[in-house]
């Protein structure tokens, strides 16, 4: 049985773990070949890449900071380089510091949105010729809940995560012509088996469990699926949308 995606290349920004991980894996279970993207920790990016290829997909691995254009330039010539074509392209790369505003530096504010913002314009400048050659390529941008309720101590994480919403439909409204699908999915309270404590509590202030109507917090499978739907043929007319994966604590 051919599988919806089988033949064609993804490459997932921040896929060393988390959500970015699992995006991964569910386009490599759709027929993908991945290209595995992180900042500079190659060992996890490594893991995920033996991963996908456990999956019976080829898999490759693509170092860069997103928010430097001359990275991105450099990081997209090899990822295409790999397999000689590029369909997907998921911006999930991101840095969700907690800094209340009056300590929040210009610095920081930089840091942040550069890599969330700044990250998935330069991506998607980078693989625009690719993906219009592809005929039917896809942008899924991931978003956060928090850029549609807000959230303490994350004006930049906010900020930033409201502009991916924005560049969304900016996109999807002018690559449109060229086939190219844009679209956001917006994660709510998500775990991993693997993450700290002390973060696990932070978001916890943010969203309490007790308050989500499906009484269960997500994992980045969640995001995933939603993430891997997006991109096959099932949703070929779906261009420009926010998809909320949260459980339902954002409503309207």
């Amino acid at each position: 049985m051919t599988l919806p995606l089988e033949n064609e290349v993804a490459l997932v920004t921040g896929s060393a773990r988390r959500i970015g991980k699992s995006i991964a894996l569910a386009l490599a279970a759709r027929g993908a070949d991945i290209i595995v993207h992180a900042r500079t920790s190659r060992d996890e990016a490594e893991g995920t890449a033996d991963a996908v290829r456990a999956l019976g997909r080829r898999a490759a691995v693509a170092l860069g900071d997103v928010a430097q254009p001359d990275a991105v330039e450099a990081m997209m010539a090899e990822a295409v380089g790999a397999f000689g074509r590029l369909d997907i392209l998921v911006n999930n790369a991101a840095i969700r510091r907690a800094v209340p505003l009056e300590e929040l530096d210009f610095a920081e504010w930089r840091a942040v949105t550069g890599t969330i913002l700044d990250g998935a314009f330069l991506c998607s400048r980078a693989a625009l010729p690719h993906l219009k050659a592809s005929g039917a390529g896809r942008i899924i941008n991931i978003g956060g809940v928090t850029s549609h309720i807000g959230a303490d101590s994350r004006a930049h994480v906010v900020a930033a995560k409201a502009g991916i919403v924005g560049l969304t439909k900016a996109l999807a409204v002018e690559l449109g012509s060229h086939g190219i699908r844009v679209n956001c999915v917006a994660p709510g309270l998500i775990e991993d088996p693997g993450d700290e404590a002390a973060h696990s509590a932070f978001r916890r202030r943010h969203t309490p469990p007790d308050k989500i109507p499906l009484r269960r917090i997500g994992n980045p499978d969640d995001i995933a699926q939603a993430v891997a739907g997006l991109c096959c043929p099932e949703f070929a007319y779906v261009t420009g949308q926010t998809i909320h994966v949260n459980g339902g604590v954002f409503l309207w």
